[in-house]
């Protein structure tokens, strides 16, 4: 046969070769087994020769694809340690009860998910019962007392409510309770750590997140180790998805990582069922063997586990290839078919062709074929699975991915597997109970089965299968999953770092940020806490002046550092370690927070507190990863987050994309931050002092569960001392104190209060210089280093009036003997100081940068957006002009003689 062309030169050309003939001889013997048996053999042949290489230890690259068959052959399987026909009981109940609590559930409109379960249901109840190790007990000891870390798909949570249900760690009420939140006890929707903590360990259902957050939880858990904080090589990883949601760019973006790393304490789990929420995943492709490519081209070890023993047969007719070839070239949606159609339409469309498979077909039953093709899939069978997990838990130096073929809704009747429309498919019937109840054998009578309410049923408490479950979970440590908290509490920092801030920086200029980073240098020389801080950065550690922790800290690798650094003579040189403290990510702001949040979970995940703090351009925080943010509050995280070189102006040059001028904003949607917006470098050391008391301090009772957002800035500026005044401490926390009392000219002078954060407060300390010398107006100059925790504040006096209390806002009272009208300025959009306007009785203005950033010099930046010095003193002057304390003529001439033209 010809010899296909080829679209390029190969790279083997330009390396010498010693013996031309014999390659040629090689090249030889291949055309002729393509000539005489076919391109099937003949790359038979060459894949063989590839594994004979590789086992005998030469260096070779492996293929990214493989024919669509299992990875491990059913004679190469191991003993099934346990007792199967138990285990099947088992799910069956857990099944019934998944799908019992979703119906019940529907009458009240709550919907639920049915299918995934289904399709699932071995994948999850092999590695319970053989496994998936627990915090507690001799199997938990194994793993440090960490146990295994479990990403439960989202969809699939009926089915945990149901096993713990049947575990006896929920009851019929709870199960009752599935999507009823409001009134306290009932059991979220998905996998949410903040509604139930007891069982959820992490979040999960917002697709992509948890692929992500696996691969960095698995690295974390290395970290930790190197580092000597805790022993977590006893801890597995399991990460449990679905083909459909691999396509979420998160689920993929960190593969390279983990083989990279060889992070073999992770195994991914994809249900390949072929179906996302509206049809099938690669519906003219196959998402299987897309997957195998993506997975060994990033270096993990792949096992496809695709069909069940049904298949063996088939398999072994199958001695000219074509069965493997036909598998190989059906799409996905085709296959979905198969699963719904009769068996003549599979004979015509499948067997029928190629002549030699249809020869084979002659000799299958029509039983055969309709069970290979309607639902013998290895992911519904124990022994295959377990000889998957068994395979990936072995397998060392790279991480597992095991692809399972599953039918989607399987075991819920012909209504629902392999249904398109599955997905959204709340309930069954009456008759699918019914027709699920036979199939599983369970034992219910039809007179349990006549009312409309379909029910819950458990064979007892002290029945075989329940002793069974609960040996099982007892050997490997315990129930799962599981949150457990330790309560540990750490020591208070030693004042000096603190009092370093508060002194100010006389004449010198530093920037907030610089002052943020030398506290925390500081802090992490600290005897008992220090070796606890975690700095997470996106490959911008020198932009924040963050690399003078190089040397000192050293930046976390597991291969230690195999080169010589190109800064090696400097003083601040690269400095890699496997013990480093830094988690330095590249740029990836998504895997840099996935690395925060296993950092900041770690005293529930491990009982060990860590303080990490993720430094990030402001610009790329909330915006670009506010899903993983909010998951993050999900699993109940701590630590701080700081939001480097922030506002709308302070970027000189960098334009749109780097201006930012709404995270504040962003930030004050999710209940779980605390956002500041401090001016100065003494408020910074306030605010992470108070943050180090709530989220770490001595006392665990006292913990809670809060992220510690800090806006800080690159703009050097003279840093003051703390004021000495009454109430300077309670305002920087509560957001908001006078700084400066402004001078009156005259006894009679109109008055302005100036509210401003951040950088701001120096546009503002230069308005109050001009308004009282150029203007005889007096004005009092005000930081607001936090308008979100003003207006949580002000909401909480709000709902406080509503149970019968008078609360009055914060931010009402100390304003509230402030004469004259209030405006507002920050380097932010107006909405974000306007949060507290309607509890403010002074007359309300604001400025702000609101529309898109520009490249420019920060002066002219911000005449631009109309907040300069400048702007502040138009701006007070027309508000005072409003109430007719100035002439309207003074604004007018304001304007003219700061070059912005007719007021």
């Amino acid at each position: 046969m010809p010899r296909p062309a080829r679209n390029q030169p190969s790279e083997l050309d330009q390396l010498p070769d010693r013996d031309p003939q014999e390659t040629a001889e090689w090249r030889e013997s291949l055309d002729a087994v393509t000539e005489h048996a076919g391109p099937e053999r003949a790359a038979y042949l060459v894949r063989r020769a590839v594994d004979h290489a590789r086992d005998s230890g030469l260096r070779v690259p492996g293929l990214l694809e493989t024919d669509y068959v299992n990875t491990i052959p059913t004679s190469a399987e191991p003993d099934f340690p346990g007792d199967e026909a138990m285990e099947s009981r088992i799910t069956a109940w857990n099944r019934w009860n998944a799908a019992a609590m979703v119906t019940r559930g529907s009458r009240y409109g709550l919907g639920g998910h049915i299918a995934t379960f289904a399709s699932a249901a071995w994948l999850y109840e092999t590695g319970f019962q053989h496994f998936f190790r627990g915090k507690d007990g001799l199997g938990a000891a194994q793993a440090g007392g960490s146990g295994d870390q479990l990403y439960i798909q989202g969809h699939a949570s009926p089915g945990i409510y149901a096993r713990a249900f049947l575990d006896g760690r929920l009851t019929e009420a709870g199960l009752d309770r599935f999507r009823q939140e409001a009134a306290g006890g009932g059991l979220p929707s998905y996998p949410h750590p903040r509604r139930l903590p007891w069982l959820w360990e992490f979040p999960t259902v917002s697709m992509g997140l948890g692929p992500i957050n696996a691969v960095y939880q698995a690295r974390f858990n290395r970290y930790l180790t190197n580092r000597g904080i805790k022993d977590t090589s006893g801890s597995h990883v399991w990460a449990f998805l679905g083909d459909g949601e691999m396509d979420e760019p998160e689920s993929t973006a960190a593969l390279a990582l983990a083989g990279r790393e060889q992070l073999d304490n992770l195994t991914f789990v994809v249900n390949c069922n072929l179906q996302r929420l509206d049809g099938p995943v690669r519906a003219n492709f196959k998402i299987v063997q897309e997957l195998e490519a993506q997975f060994r081209a990033a270096g993990w070890n792949v096992v496809k586990s695709l069909w069940g023993s049904a298949w063996d047969e088939l398999l072994r007719l199958d001695t000219s290839g074509a069965l493997v070839k036909r598998l190989r070239e059906v799409p996905d949606a085709q296959f979905q078919t198969y699963a719904t159609r009769d068996v003549p339409y599979i004979r015509e469309h499948f067997f029928g062709a190629d002549p030699q498979l249809a020869e084979m077909a002659r000799l299958l039953s029509d039983d055969k074929i309709a069970t290979c093709f309607h639902g013998s899939r290895a992911g519904h069978e124990p022994r295959k699975v377990y000889t998957a997990y068994k395979a990936a838990v072995e397998h060392e130096g790279a991480p597992t991915v095991i692809l399972a073929q599953t039918v989607k809704g399987w075991t819920l009747g012909p209504g629902f597997e392999s249904r398109n429309a599955n997905h959204q498919m709340k309930k069954l019937s009456g008759k699918e109970f019914r027709a699920m109840r036979d199939l599983l054998e369970l034992p219910i009578p039809d007179s349990k089965l006549d009312d409309e309410l379909v029910p819950y049923v458990h064979p007892g408490p002290d029945s075989p299968e329940v002793r069974y479950l609960q040996e099982r979970r007892a050997a490997l440590g315990g129930p799962a999953p599981a949150r457990k908290v330790h309560p540990v509490g750490l020591p208070e920092p030693a004042a000096k770092p603190f009092a370093a801030l508060d002194k100010g920086s006389g004449s010198q200029e530093i920037a907030t940020t610089m002052a943020f980073v030398r506290l925390v240098k500081d802090l992490m020389k600290e005897k008992e806490s220090g070796r606890r801080w975690v700095p997470v950065v996106p490959d911008e550690a020198r932009t924040f002046g963050m690399e003078s922790l190089f040397p000192s800290a050293g930046i976390y690798s597991p291969l230690g550092q195999n080169y010589d650094p190109v800064d090696r003579d400097q003083l601040l040189y690269y400095k890699e370690a496997s013990d480093g403290q830094i988690l330095n990510e590249g740029i990836t702001e998504a895997g840099s927070l996935a690395d925060f949040t296993a950092a900041a979970t770690s005293y529930a995940t491990h009982g060990e507190p860590m303080i990490p703090f993720y430094i990030f351009y402001s610009m790329f925080g909330f915006q670009r990863t506010g899903d993983q943010f909010w998951s993050l509050a999900d699993q109940l995280g701590r630590g701080f987050v700081i939001g480097a070189t922030a506002g709308r102006t302070t970027m000189t040059g960098e334009g749109l994309q780097h201006a930012d001028g709404h995270s504040p904003l962003l930030a004050s949607t999710n209940p779980a931050v605390v956002t500041y917006d401090p001016a100065f470098a003494y408020e910074v050391g306030s605010i992470v002092r108070d943050g180090l008391r709530r989220m770490y301090g001595p006392d665990p009772a006292a913990h809670e569960d809060l992220l510690y957002y800090l806006t800080v800035y690159n703009e050097p500026k003279a840093q003051p001392a703390k004021p000495e005044g009454e109430g300077v401490e309670e305002g920087i926390l509560k957001g908001l104190y006078r700084f400066k009392e402004g001078t009156a000219p005259r006894e009679d002078s109109p008055a302005v209060q100036l509210l401003a954060s951040g950088t701001a407060v120096h546009w503002a300390l230069e308005a109050q210089r001009m308004l009282a010398e150029e203007w005889d107006v007096r004005a009092d100059v005000w930081s607001a280093t936090s308008w979100n925790e003003l207006r949580r504040d002000a909401l909480e006096c709000d709902a406080a009036q509503l149970r019968g209390e008078e609360r009055v806002p914060y931010v009402t009272r100390v304003l509230e003997d402030a004469p004259g009208p209030v405006l507002a300025v920050s380097d932010w959009m107006r909405a974000v100081p306007d949060q507290i306007s309607q509890w403010v009785r002074q007359d309300w203005t604001s400025l702000g940068t609101d529309g898109f950033g520009l490249s420019d010099t920060r002066e002219a930046a911000r005449r631009y957006f109309g907040v300069d010095a400048e702007s502040v003193v138009v701006a007070a002057l027309a508000q005072l002009a409003r109430r007719g304390e100035v002439k309207r003529e003074t604004v007018r001439k304001a304007s003219e003689t700061y070059g912005f033209g007719t007021a």
